[in-house]
């Protein structure tokens, strides 16, 4: 897009860094923000692995198929696909699709129900919302006293549902499709992590719980979990696709956002909406200037700005129009030492990065301050 004058328009995205730590549907997810003018640094925070091969799975649908259930719940449209095609490379494809048919089966959402019909099945129910709850709720009203009942597990832990199945009654067998694993490289996991503890992230999303008990349970080992939670806390936005994902981060007081709909498409645009809106925005030297990630908008035109250029500009916008001496703004750089020559250098890229340069103003021998406009000064004066 291009504005009036025929300058390209800043994505909404653009100037923010987002983690991804998707192992599956990850260069969808990353391509999305990319195309809102995001940063990606992508670190897959674990694999799938498939148990086609692995005797868990085969005995439970030896056992499914000798005695049948009187209830299928099929979780994930990947998984349900797993477990026929495993099933047609054991030579019990057909065997199993026949005693399908005999059960009520429902799916958890349209991906899943999808793969259900694909698979040349029907299902007797699946809700929209593609919450487990509702799934557990039906079942809980239908009453499920004395029914068998199988549910096809997803590598993560389903909370309370299993639980509150038995308690009711039920029987529960459970289909382990696929595993969580953590990932065989782990080298991108630690840099995400290092970088949501330096802050050099402003969000990362989550699409899986087990994602986010691997990267917590990686922060844990290395002594990190107390730096990690804290960027969650205050700086670096925790985004997860639904309410289950967002569970283990919860459980360590994290608060998180989600969207209403349980996709990328609108994972990506709540970003659109919550990034821009956590930016900081000032009238200075006659400019509009939004402080984003790692670059600044100067009147909607994007200026990349180097790393310890973004470290003095929000030590100088944390008290706007307010003088910022010399050896705190050393403080804020990073590795800068004790030489306060480091802040010359630094306070010249940055200002050469804006493009405007009375946008800082010099102060002799006292430090340097944003060039707040008169009115915009007397507000944060009063503050």
């Amino acid at each position: 897009m291009y504005d009036e004058q025929q300058r390209p328009v800043p994505g909404p995205l653009a100037g923010f860094t987002v983690g991804v730590t998707a192992a599956r549907r990850a260069d969808e997810l990353g391509a999305l923000l990319q195309r809102r003018g995001a940063a990606v640094l992508h670190a897959p925070a674990l694999r799938i692995v498939p148990l086609a091969d692995d005797g868990e799975l085969l005995a439970a649908t030896k056992q499914l198929i000798d005695q049948a259930p009187d209830i299928v719940v099929a979780t994930t449209a990947i998984g349900f696909r797993g477990w026929v095609e495993a099933a047609d490379g054991w030579g019990l494809g057909e065997v199993l699709l026949d005693r399908l048919r005999q059960v009520e089966l429902l799916a958890r959402g349209p991906k899943v129900k999808g793969a259900v019909r694909a698979a040349g099945l029907t299902e007797e129910w699946s809700p929209s919302s593609e919450s487990m709850a509702e799934v557990l709720d039906r079942l809980l009203e239908e009453g499920v006293e004395g029914r068998r009942i199988a549910v096809q597990l997803h590598g993560e832990p389903l909370p309370g549902f299993v639980e509150a199945l038995r308690v009711a009654g039920a029987e529960v067998v459970g289909v382990p499709v696929y595993r969580w694993m953590p990932p065989e490289d782990i080298a991108p996991l630690d840099r995400l992590l290092e970088a949501t503890v330096s802050r050099g992230l402003d969000a990362v999303t989550f699409t899986s719980a087990p994602a986010a008990v691997s990267l917590l349970s990686r922060a844990e080992d290395r002594g990190l979990l107390p730096e990690l939670l804290a960027a969650f806390h205050h700086d670096v936005l925790p985004t997860c696709v639904g309410p289950v994902t967002a569970l283990p981060l919860q459980a360590h007081g994290v608060d998180t956002v989600q969207p209403e709909r349980f996709r990328l498409g609108p994972l990506v645009q709540l970003l659109c909406q919550e990034l821009p809106g956590r930016a900081r925005s000032l009238p200075i030297a006659g400019h509009r200037v939004e402080i984003r990630g790692h670059a600044v908008l100067v009147d909607g035109d994007l200026k990349p700005v180097p790393p310890a250029g973004m470290s003095l500009l929000r030590a100088l916008s944390r008290r706007p129009g307010w003088v910022v001496a010399r050896a705190e703004l050393l403080r804020a750089l990073p590795g800068a030492g004790r030489d306060e020559h480091a802040v010359e250098t630094a306070m010249a890229r940055l200002r050469t990065a804006l493009g405007a340069p009375k946008l800082i103003q010099t102060v002799v021998k006292r430090g340097y301050r944003l060039a707040l406009d008169p009115a915009a000064d007397a507000k944060y004066a009063d503050a």
